[in-house]
């Protein structure tokens, strides 16, 4: 046909989707007025991204490992539970808790966007966005568990939830061991970010 043609032949097949060249085209406006200094959207971006979010996230999980009443409630409604600790609003008004055990692992994928639990997770990594992951997470979850280095025993049932507009999951990872005389500050130290979403293990101590 006269006006065929092939994509990554044409000029705009390089350019980065439309919201995301927005986004860009409007941070690099800011900073030419000098509206926004690089160096302090950076850190914004880290802060909600490694400190903030998944610090929330690891005080609900360290609180569950140390007091039992309280992991039953989380587990029972956990909407309830992480809003009254504060963590609620935009990206976490419906969450469900789920527990892994020597049983059940349990992993979480958003396979139609990238839904996710903002206020106890903080922003979500790029690879949870892409489109490998949100299809493999479905099919193969054993194979890219294995890629984020989580062997798992063949007894051990792989559970995969997936997330939406409704409902958004926090993984509570297994406790690990030798942490019995830990007080909750110090298990806090142990809980990562992927762990809460099941493609990594709580740190040992």
């Amino acid at each position: 046909m006269p006006h065929d043609h092939h994509d990554d032949d044409h000029p705009h097949s390089l350019l980065p989707p439309e919201p995301a060249l927005r986004v860009k085209a409007l941070e690099t406006l800011l900073i030419e007025k000098g509206l926004v200094d690089p160096a302090a959207l950076d850190e914004i971006i880290e802060t909600y991204s490694h400190k903030i979010g998944p610090r929330n996230g690891a005080r609900v999980v360290a609180r569950a490992w140390s007091d039992p009443a309280f992991k039953k409630a989380l587990l029972e409604d956990a909407t309830k539970v992480v809003a009254e600790l504060g963590f609620f609003g935009r990206q976490g008004e419906h969450v469900v808790a789920v527990e892994n055990t020597n049983a059940v692992h349990n992993m979480i994928v958003c396979t139609l966007c990238s839904c996710y639990p903002w206020p106890l997770l903080g922003i979500p990594p790029g690879w949870y966005k892409s489109d490998a992951y949100r299809a493999r997470a479905v099919r193969e979850p054993r194979k890219v568990l294995a890629e984020f280095g989580v062997h798992l025993s063949d007894e051990t049932a792989v559970r995969v939830w997936d997330s939406t507009a409704e409902i958004r999951y926090l993984v509570i990872p297994e406790r690990p061991d030798g942490t019995d005389d830990l007080d909750e500050g110090a298990l806090l130290e142990l809980v990562t970010r992927d762990s809460m979403i099941g493609t990594g293990l709580a740190k040992t101590p």
